[in-house]
């Protein structure tokens, strides 16, 4: 080879080095033995709860965004770290803006993501915590958040028995840590739309006999109680009463909450916009059927591959500037963007009795001024959000 030739074979091969940049280093926070991943909780498989874990739906999202990367130039490294406290989150945040991650992906209770939050600059991708304070009053500025709040399931449900005419609801209310807050999401959702809130009752799954009437759904819905109702709405999140209790009813009513039809961000069986596709693929990845927070996983991964892919010769700052300000493609039939008021991803939502797709949320006829996804959840005009730095 002559010495032209060399000098060109090394240009060439520093050239094809630069056009690589490095990679963005993206943290997924999760939590240490995490009873909702216990193997007795995965395999009561509950609607609404957690398949498995988020590293699943992230990690089939960016090997598939892997051919757009490499035509960037641009790479994503994935590393992962368990935590056992709020303490811990923090300093695992703390310490990944120091070693020049460019986001942080969280899988954690609603404190322990906001203790996180609060030790960083970078953005945070919030993967599995419905809970509202997170969109308002305990919003941050830099979290952004993929799974739908519970006032979006509640206002798809809502929504879902004004267009069917079942005005008139029953709802029962179970003794969890977060069931009464929940409730009262339903309640506001029931009067926001409408709908008229004929009995709140309390159940409870005991052992105590003198506690059993509490447990026995033909007599929480009897009507000598109760009176008349279209829809029986019930507040479950440990979901084994829920479970139970549709046709089991004093009258013959549907059941909607966290049983019978249930709002959600995804459903295995949703066969439009190419839903088939998205839940073979994981399914296969992962070897087992993709649910709500693997979905919303997953769109964490788009997310973060398609901000990369926007600037990938910047800096993480390149990739922070550029995410909340995407249009993604969720695979339910219209582009979804992150609201400016509190980071809240706007989506569709599927109303689904398990075994497949019932009808979608915004409703038919339901309108807003500028985007009718945003009849889902808070909207700005509330302001309910006003976000620290």
């Amino acid at each position: 080879m002559t010495c032209a030739r060399r000098l060109l074979a090394v240009a060439l091969l520093c050239g094809a080095a630069a056009a690589v940049a490095a990679p963005f280093k993206v943290l997924l926070l999760e939590r240490a033995d995490d009873p909702q991943l216990e193997r007795s909780a995965l395999e009561r498989a509950y609607l609404g709860h957690r398949g498995g874990p988020a590293f699943d739906g992230l990690d089939v999202a960016l090997k598939e965004a892997q051919f757009e990367l490499d035509a960037a130039g641009t790479s994503v490294a994935l590393e992962r770290a368990a935590v056992a406290d709020a303490a811990a989150a923090r300093d695992a945040a703390a310490r990944a803006q120091k070693a020049g991650h460019a986001a942080i992906v969280a899988d954690l209770p609603a404190d322990w993501l906001l203790a996180a939050a609060d030790a960083t600059a970078l953005p945070l991708l919030n993967v599995s915590e419905a809970a509202d304070r997170l969109r308002e009053r305990d919003c941050r500025a830099r979290v952004l958040h993929l799974l739908p709040s519970e006032r979006m399931r509640a206002d798809a449900l809502a929504q879902t028995l004004v267009a069917r005419r079942w005005t008139q609801v029953l709802l029962l209310t179970g003794p969890g840590e977060f069931d009464a807050e929940r409730a009262a999401v339903a309640q506001s959702a029931l009067k926001r739309y409408g709908l008229k809130l004929v009995q709140t009752k309390p159940f409870k799954l005991s052992a105590d006999p003198r506690e059993r009437d509490l447990a026995n759904p033909a007599l929480l819905t009897g009507t000598a109680s109760v009176g008349n109702y279209d829809a029986v709405w019930v507040v479950d999140s440990d979901g084994e009463f829920a479970r139970s209790l549709p046709y089991r009813t004093a009258l013959p009513r549907p059941v909607v909450g966290d049983a019978g039809l249930v709002a959600l961000a995804w459903q295995a069986q949703f066969e439009r916009f190419g839903a088939p596709q998205v839940s073979r693929r994981f399914a296969k990845a992962a070897g087992r059927p993709m649910v709500a927070t693997d979905w919303a996983a997953w769109m964490a991964g788009k997310a973060i591959a398609a901000a990369a892919v926007a600037g990938p010769k910047g800096p993480a700052a390149a990739l922070a500037k550029a995410l909340p300000t995407l249009e993604l493609d969720g695979s339910k039939g219209t582009p979804m963007g992150f609201r400016a008021w509190d980071g809240q991803l706007r989506q569709p939502m599927l109303l689904t009795d398990g075994q497949g797709v019932i009808a979608l949320a915004p409703a038919d006829g339901v309108l807003h001024p500028k985007n009718n996804l945003d009849t889902l959840g808070a909207d700005a005009p509330e302001k309910l959000c006003k976000p620290k730095p």
